[in-house]
């Protein structure tokens, strides 16, 4: 039974966080995310943010973007077709921490030749992190303690030239619920809905976010809430 609190972030783990996660399980339950994202806007989100942080920068110039925990790549996808889009160019990469998950983002995105993946923790002191100019974290740091997130993100503060785009997740007792409801119904794998709960009950209040804001200290930083259940986070270096 996941537990929800609305005073504290929960500490239990998901079961995806577990590296040796792979085989047909991993792929349905990528598969589910890819949905539950798609059926939800989740990905526009992340899309917006970077048309935020971009706004005045010439077209003219490539741009590499790193997708932090990027899954199986979906959203390094959905920025691709973003950038084609609206006429940027980005060299797309991502990193995570979970080998199997990586040869499964190779495969889905092998027809996308300005993306490319790495296998790093980058949580690790010996990590290389590339020249970045924007750092995206899509339902990422809601998996780690606030200690972890602010190291990140002091790292990334300072490695990024244009900024980072956070998309994560609001904790709501409303979204627990509705989350219980819908999993029930169109989630496929028990995985899926299990690791749904947990992360609406490790997700963020506003005034958390606003606390880690204050911790690493960007030039701008600007906070919104999003359909459905969701913060928006631009933490910016020039806006």
């Amino acid at each position: 039974m996941v537990l929800y609190s609305s005073k504290y972030r929960s500490k239990e783990s998901e079961i995806m966080d577990n590296f040796d996660l792979h085989g047909d399980e991993m792929k349905l339950l990528l598969t589910d995310l890819k949905n539950i994202n798609k059926w939800l806007g989740g990905n526009s989100i992340t899309r917006n943010g970077i048309r935020t942080l971009l706004k005045g920068y010439s077209k003219e110039k490539e741009y590499v973007i790193v997708d932090i925990g990027c899954g199986d790549g979906e959203m390094l996808r959905q920025c691709a077709l973003f950038g084609k889009r609206e006429g940027f160019k980005f060299q797309l990469v991502g990193i995570d921490a979970n080998p199997f998950i990586l040869e499964e983002a190779k495969e889905r995105s092998k027809d996308f030749p300005n993306i490319t993946f790495q296998k790093n923790n980058v949580f690790s002191e010996e990590i290389e992190l590339p020249k970045i100019d924007i750092a995206l974290c899509t339902l990422f740091l809601h998996h780690f303690p606030n200690q972890q997130i602010t190291g990140l993100l002091n790292k990334l503060i300072e490695k990024t030239k244009v900024g980072i785009v956070v998309n994560d997740l609001h904790r709501s007792r409303l979204a627990f619920i509705l989350f219980r409801i819908v999993g029930k119904l169109f989630i496929k794998t028990k995985i899926a809905r299990h690791d749904g709960l947990v992360s609406i009950a490790r997700g963020f209040k506003k005034i958390e976010l606003e606390q880690l804001s204050e911790a690493i200290n960007p030039e701008k930083t600007i906070i919104t809430w999003k359909w459905a259940f969701r913060y928006q986070w631009i933490l910016s270096k020039n806006i």
